[in-house]
């Protein structure tokens, strides 16, 4: 049955990286909840750290929608279904509005979620120290894909009231929604991956307060509105309800400060396979929960591996979960604190769980980054050999192996950009990790799988 859904909405891009579209994000976001509306924001990419900051602006989580990772029917399955409740939702866009998985394709770009998700866009334009080059570019932008439903531009990084009149007297015809000048004090602090994680230390009620009073002052609000509501209907083919399963087994999920980079569109998938998702912390707790299968994301493990380190009693706990054979399931962040010890980039080494033969070394310099395939050469807790599957990759530190022995591998990997595979997907038991962060819209027998075997050896 093919079912009609009015959702206002807009979407967020820019010109590229570093053009402000989080803050703008953020700042909208706060103006419209000011007006009393319900709103939920998305982030187009692979990204976990703006995700974080909207989740907590919102109070509900922020979904990724990844062309190439999810494919269009899950993108558009889980906007709709993340959207329900709300007023107007927000799509933040990720790089410049074009660019995605390749440099010859619109795949996995911002461009390719605006027209599957048919959502009027706002262009951001750092217009700092430009006047008709601003509609030069704004132009470009408009002409390079028609399809692409832009509507309208802002002048971000503006230098006062009288320099956005000059850009709208160049701009004519092009729709001028307001500017945005910087403000170095409110800006929010960056790390290797971007943005700091998102918290009450970062996002403060003066910096949340003053970036809503910009958008109030700066931005038209009602044209914006107008425009969110302007969107068409999406049309959807909604079968039966999805049916949860009864609980089959529980899953402990390592969810605190230096673990919380996950897709919640894996969560999502495990609870409607019968999961229930467990939460603990390798920081705080000194014991694991009972508990059937455990997962580790990503996160900054490194700025906290003293802590880590201490935390023996846990640490032993997962040892002897490990030997009882049960399900463990660790990506990047997780990988880190599985290896035997993690060495930061001061030279200092931190003893880790010592379940993956091999020392964690952290560098200042990026070591890998971007979308890869993974392909499975053997059988493992997610499923049999031939598994196939998407996923990022974004760190800093390498996986030193103690020895390049052939029975730790599991996975053939290949990076968007090669044709060359590497080995990774470490396996010892029923223990796999690797740097991988996995979108299991990719693959939906991957939670099916991991499930199947935490029941297959629940104690």
């Amino acid at each position: 049955m093919i079912e009609q859904i009015n959702i206002p909405r807009i979407l967020i891009s820019g010109t590229g990286s570093g053009t402000g579209k989080t803050t703008f994000t953020i700042a909208l976001t706060k103006a419209l909840q000011a007006r009393g509306l319900k709103v939920s924001v998305f982030k187009c990419g692979p990204d976990y750290l703006d995700p974080g900051y909207h989740s907590f602006v919102t109070g509900k989580t922020c979904q990724n929608l990844d062309g190439w990772l999810m494919g269009r029917e899950s993108v558009i399955s889980s906007f709709i279904s993340a959207s329900e409740g709300s007023d107007i939702s927000i799509i933040e866009g990720v790089m410049g509005l074009f660019d995605g998985h390749s440099p010859n394709s619109e795949s996995g770009s911002t461009a390719e979620i605006s027209k599957w998700l048919q959502v009027p866009t706002i262009i951001l334009i750092d217009a700092s120290g430009m006047a008709a080059t601003f509609s030069a570019i704004a132009s470009g932008i408009k002409n390079y894909d028609p399809e692409v439903p832009i509507q309208g531009f802002v002048a971000n990084f503006i230098g006062s009231k009288s320099h956005l009149s000059i850009i709208e007297t160049a701009s004519i015809p092009l729709q001028i929604l307001g500017a945005f000048p910087k403000s170095y004090e409110h800006s929010f602090p960056e790390r290797h991956l971007g943005l700091h994680s998102a918290g009450p230390d970062i996002l403060t009620e003066e910096k949340l307060s003053f970036w809503k009073n910009l958008a109030e002052e700066w931005l038209d609000i009602n044209k914006i509105m107008e425009i969110a509501n302007s969107a068409p209907p999406l049309f959807t083919e909604r079968s039966k309800e999805v049916q949860t399963k009864t609980k089959a087994c529980k899953v402990g999920v390592a969810y605190d400060e230096a673990f919380h980079f996950y897709y919640e569109e894996n969560f999502k998938k495990l609870r409607e396979e019968g999961a229930e998702l467990v939460l603990f912390s390798p920081l705080k707790d000194t014991k694991l929960p009972e508990v059937d299968g455990l997962y580790f994301g990503g996160g900054y493990p490194e700025l906290f591996a003293n802590t880590l380190s201490h935390n023996k009693n846990l640490i032993e706990d997962i040892r002897s979960f490990a030997n009882s054979e049960r399900p463990i399931y660790a990506e990047c962040g997780g990988l880190m604190y599985l290896s035997s010890e993690i060495q930061n980039i001061e030279g200092q080494s931190f003893t880790m769980v010592d379940i993956i033969p091999g020392k964690t070394i952290m560098s200042p310099k990026l070591k890998s980054l971007g979308y890869v395939e993974v392909h499975t050469e053997k059988r493992t807790i997610l499923g049999e050999a031939g598994i196939r599957f998407r996923g990022h990759q974004f760190r800093y530190s390498d996986l030193v192996l103690e020895n390049e022995d052939e029975s730790l591998f599991s996975y053939h990997i290949r990076k968007r950009k090669s044709e060359q595979t590497t080995r990774e997907g470490y396996t010892v038991s029923n223990v796999l990790a690797s740097y991988v962060h996995a979108h299991w819209a990719s693959n939906p027998e991957i939670p099916k799988n991991f499930l199947a075997s935490c029941r297959r050896f629940k104690v």
